[in-house]
């Protein structure tokens, strides 16, 4: 059987008519001939709300008591067995009175679903449970009610009922959502137009990136390159230069002004793009202080390998289906131009229907700083163009020389000029392009401005003389600009790798980076595809400890580049080979690697004998706490022993059965006592073990109600219930102390206690629930703490570990116990475990009995969602 389609109508409060909209379209379902049932409604006291309710068919509710009050709730076995084909089930987000089958109705509609019956729904945009707290934050008002944001996600179709502040307040006042008594109050209090305004820019962009992710989706699976602007999205390129805080202020201006607010993280993106080939040319302390900015402004960071950059910021500006780009002006001095018009204007000739936006800052001109990777080495554009000019440019200078205006220049002159050129080559091409031209050179001026010309003799010993010296100035020019080049890319580059390791050694020792941030700056510095740190085992095996990037090296033997950190430990880079200078600095980056391991050292040291330091504390605490406890139920024993052997008193049978029970009872409450202390123990020693298996919980709860007063819980685990993941006994242990606090708690004349299971997606809840006097929201996690108890609790009810060890059992079996407050009064606690059979991602799992709480949810959405949006409607 086909799942049923879920139709949500979501507004921004209430009042905003999600119910009218819901009925107006069961109407119009009806009216084209469809099966529909309205299954629960709440029409508020609205009477044009209830008038869409003629003529549809109605399902009768389902009268529920509950500590002597009546509620009438949806009859989920009632419309499961009318099977509609359209079901109208409003308030998502409600909770179910204890005693129906589901404690949320989102579970009952979920049933509907699963028998393939289509619903319709309501819920209002606080009942998210993702925006919980920026609601209160707004309002002042917490939601008790809440649904996980999966449920709306994964609906098939959301329309938002959309309705201004002002009109929502008028139709307030007009009596039309609250009774005329409580229309003044709820106008001054959530009601409030800024209230309203906030929620409803809430409900606005929670639609709109539920939209943007079936954009998403569609474009990902119709593989669609092309830009479209649905959404402004910036992409700001980054150098690592100065300019970079310029370029990420301008860019977050322009996608604020995109969306007429602040930047969110879809809308401002900044991408580095780093080369492949060694040292990347960046200051890092500039580019970590952008980063830093970048997330102040609401943005996102990103780094992409390539050695082509416009090519590889394309890429990325596509790839996020980005609409505009900005870029900063090229620091290249005019002259740097001959080598390439620039990424700037590259990008913007190739991006097609991306917007390209060039901002100027005061780097412009200044020159690019370029830093090369390797002392002497000037790249492969700059050895080419020094060739060219040492190859070619002293025969463009014969033939001008060789024009009729320039005849009447004389041989020193001529010198003068190839020495020139020959200078010119030095400084592009280094030593042997300037050798080149220097010998060329000399060759030119024998054969063509020495006489005699077109011939290599030369007859005047000055014109030899002159060649010679041209020569040999030519080559110690060529020398001296070669080696002062040199000298100043050393020293460049010595910078860049000072400033590189006084950054990382901050970092380091003010334990501001943990190891992976470590190896990624490694990644990140030298251009490599991944970064692995290994461990050696023996003297053929070796294990990856940490790693970063893709396919990093498991053995030394993968490595392009491999650094040793200490004698059984080494870094292997991959991506490409590293050249000597680089290597030096990657000892360094290993040394730090080693102080940062021995720094973790330290710190795992520090926590050891900080936790020795609360054991301490405990022992000395468990010490005060009990010499009551444990002194009250031994006192009891020894009176009662004494008594029994004293022959100065004469018992009867009833006495001696009095005193035999209190002897009982005390030893059961001192063992109990015992037994939490050594659990106590375990836990402060970690010394905890589970063994871990596939456990029923139907086999375990029943074993945990020895003991306890007849009819004073009430158990409703189903059969056919998952089972969980657990240590049974500690299982047991765990749930036997949780269910025993609640038992103390309830009141007498009270419901029982209610413990009961369900299943939601791969993990199992069993709840307990009483009715007790409940514990107020900043108490809830101080219960589990050890030796609490509430203020009002008497004197030898226990030291207050009981919750603690339950809790800390619990977490050892990778569960979680969680406190919530029981509809109608009191406490419950909610065990959540692992479902030991549990289904793929998708698979949906029928939902037991459960009380109500606020369950979890691992469901996706479909790939169908469609999202709507209802406009305004004032009689809504």
């Amino acid at each position: 059987m086909a799942r049923g389609k879920l139709r949500i109508y979501l507004g921004a409060a209430p009042g905003v008519g999600k119910t009218y909209a819901a009925l107006s379209e069961a109407r119009r379902r009806a009216d084209r001939g469809t099966d529909i049932v309205v299954g629960f409604i709440e029409p508020h006291g609205r009477q044009k709300t209830a008038d869409l309710l003629d003529g549809l068919e109605v399902l009768p509710r389902r009268t529920i008591t509950h500590r002597g009050s009546e509620f009438a709730e949806l009859d989920i076995d009632a419309l499961l067995a009318r099977a509609p084909k359209v079901a109208v089930v409003d308030e998502l987000a409600h909770t179910n009175v204890p005693g129906t089958r589901n404690p949320k109705r989102w579970q009952d509609i979920d049933e509907l679903l699963d028998a393939g019956v289509d619903v319709i729904s309501t819920v209002n945009i606080q009942h998210l449970e993702s925006l919980n707290d920026v609601v209160e934050q707004i309002t002042g008002v917490r939601q008790r009610e809440t649904i996980p944001d999966e449920i709306a996600r994964r609906a098939d179709q959301i329309e938002l009922c959309d309705m201004s502040p002002h009109s929502l307040r008028r139709r307030m006042s007009h009596g039309n959502i609250y009774p005329a008594e409580k229309v003044d109050a709820a106008l001054s209090n959530y009601f409030r137009e800024g209230n309203l305004t906030a929620l409803r820019e809430l409900a606005l962009l929670w639609v709109a990136d539920r939209v943007d992710e079936g954009l998403a989706r569609y474009r990902g699976e119709h593989k669609i390159r092309q830009t479209w602007e649905a959404r402004e999205r910036v992409v700001v390129a980054l150098t690592g230069g100065p300019e970079g805080e310029t370029l990420i202020r301008r860019a977050a201006r322009v996608a604020a002004r995109s969306r007429g607010g602040q930047p969110q993280p879809s809308h401002l993106m900044a991408v580095h793009v780093v080369a492949s080939d060694g040292l990347t040319q960046i200051r890092p302390e500039a580019l970590a202080y952008q980063k830093q900015l970048l997330a102040q402004l609401g943005g996102t960071y990103h780094q992409v390998i390539g050695d082509d950059i416009p090519t590889a910021l394309l890429e990325f500006a596509h790839g996020v289906n980005a609409t505009q780009i900005v870029l900063g002006s090229s620091r290249r001095r005019n002259w740097q131009y001959i080598f390439g018009p620039g990424v700037g204007a590259t990008v913007a000739r190739e991006s097609g229907d991306i917007d390209v936006h060039i901002v100027t800052h005061e780097e412009v001109g200044r020159g690019r700083g370029l830093l090369p990777p390797l002392a002497g080495n000037l790249g492969r554009l700059r050895l080419i163009w020094g060739w060219v000019t040492g190859l070619l440019a002293p025969v463009v200078l014969a033939g001008l020389l060789h024009l009729p205006f320039l005849a009447e220049v004389g041989l020193p002159t001529e010198i003068l000029l190839f020495l020139c050129l020959t200078v010119i080559a030095a400084m592009i091409g280094g030593l042997w392009p300037a050798l080149a031209a220097a010998l060329w050179g000399s060759f030119l001026l024998n054969i063509l401005f020495t006489p005699p010309v077109h011939r290599l003799t030369i007859t005047e010993p000055d014109n030899i003389i002159a060649l010679i010296i041209f020569v040999v100035v030519g080559a110690l020019v060529a020398i001296v600009v070669d080696l002062a080049k040199r000298r100043s890319v050393q020293a460049a580059r010595a910078r860049a790798e000072a400033s590189t390791l006084s950054l990382l050694a901050g970092s380091v020792l003010g334990g501001q980076e943990p190891l992976p941030a470590l190896l990624q700056r490694i990644r990140e510095t030298f251009g490599q595809q991944s970064v692995a740190l290994l461990e050696q085992l023996d003297s053929s095996r070796w294990r990856c400890l940490e790693s970063v990037g893709d396919t990093p090296c498991m053995s030394p033997d993968d490595a392009d580049a491999l650094v040793s950190v200490s004698d059984s430990l080494a870094l292997a880079l991959r991506g490409h080979m590293l050249p000597a200078a680089d290597r030096r600095i990657l000892g360094a980056f290993a040394t730090h690697i080693g102080i940062a391991l021995e720094r973790q050292r330290l710190v795992g040291d520090a926590a050891e004998a900080r936790r020795q330091a609360a054991g301490n504390k405990i022992r000395t605490a468990l010490l005060a706490a009990v010499s009551h406890d444990l002194r009250t139920p031994l006192t009891s024993i020894k009176a009662s022993v004494s008594s029994l052997r004293s022959t100065e008193i004469a018992l009867d049978e009833e006495d001696r059965a009095e005193l035999l029970e209190n002897i009982e009872d005390s030893t059961d409450r001192l063992n109990g006592l015992v037994g939490n202390l050594l659990d106590m123990s375990r836990l402060q020693t970690d010394t905890v073990r589970p063994k871990m298996r596939a456990v029923g919980l139907e086999e375990v709860v029943p074993a945990t109600l020895i003991g306890l007063p007849p009819d004073s819980v009430r158990v409703d685990v189903p059969d056919h219930l998952p089972r969980v993941r657990v240590d049974s006994g500690l299982l047991e242990r765990a749930v036997a102390n949780v269910v025993q606090n609640a038992v103390r708690y309830n009141p007498a004349g009270a419901d029982p206690v209610r413990v009961a299971a369900s299943a939601l997606g791969d993990k199992v809840e069993l709840r307990v629930a009483d009715h007790g006097p409940g514990v107020p929201d900043e108490a809830k996690d101080r219960i589990f703490e050890a030796f609490q108890r509430l203020g009002d609790a008497p004197r030898g009810t226990g030291v207050g570990l009981g919750l603690a060890v339950a809790k800390g059992f619990t977490e050892a079996m990778d569960g979680t116990l969680v406190a919530e407050d029981t509809p109608g009064g009191g406490l419950t606690m909610v065990l959540t475990f692992a479902n030991a059979t549990a289904k793929p991602v998708g698979s949906t799992t029928r939902t037991g009995d459960a009380v109500s709480g606020e369950p979890s949810t691992n469901s996706t959405a479909p790939s169908g969602t469609n999202t709507n949006r209802v406009t305004e409607t004032e009689d809504a």
